[in-house]
């Protein structure tokens, strides 16, 4: 009978535990750095305008935008951007609609003029991201990624989502960058 009295408590305390654990299933876990990062992720020796030039028309191609990856090899920020867009839940959003060109801004003494021209505030830090669609319009230019590091999945799942090309599957992408 005394089991009785305290169903209301007991069923208070499940509630709240089922909550917790809920909670806990769904927390932003920030995203993470590589095992081994890439010395090479940024090319030192790699011509940016002619990496960008292919890819604009490979994306015409395939249907794709360009995603421009502003950042330099000494930056664990543009690692941890560059893990994240190997993750299971990135990955396949990223390779179906992004040819993605990594460009070095070197100790921020290279490809400038292209970090202008595609609207890449540097000053902001790195990795600085633009996207180009297949024509070679910016529909956007970001230092959103300076702090990869304090992001997560659903942060970079949301962005790439948002600026995926106009497909007859995905109705509505981003507006164009506008000055």
């Amino acid at each position: 009978m005394r089991w009785m009295k305290n169903r209301p408590l007991r069923t208070l305390i499940a509630a709240l535990l089922f909550s917790a654990i809920a909670t806990a299933q769904f927390k932003r876990v920030p995203l993470q750095p590589p095992a081994q990062p890439n010395p090479q992720l940024y090319r030192a020796d790699a011509n940016a305008v002619q990496d960008i030039r292919r890819a604009l028309a490979a994306a015409g191609k395939q249907h794709k935008n360009v995603l421009l990856d502003f950042g330099g090899n000494w930056c664990i920020d543009c690692h941890i951007l560059e893990n994240a867009f190997h993750q299971p839940r990135i990955e396949p959003l990223l390779n179906d609609n992004y040819i993605v060109v990594h460009v070095d801004v070197g100790k921020y003494d290279k490809n400038l003029d292209l970090a202008k021209k595609y609207h890449v505030d540097l000053q902001k830090g790195v990795p600085s991201l633009a996207v180009v669609d297949a024509l070679g319009k910016v529909l956007y230019g970001t230092s959103d990624f300076e702090r990869a590091h304090l992001m997560s999945e659903d942060d970079v799942i949301q962005f790439l989502d948002k600026w995926r090309p106009v497909t007859s599957g995905n109705p509505s992408p981003g507006k164009s960058f506008h000055k």
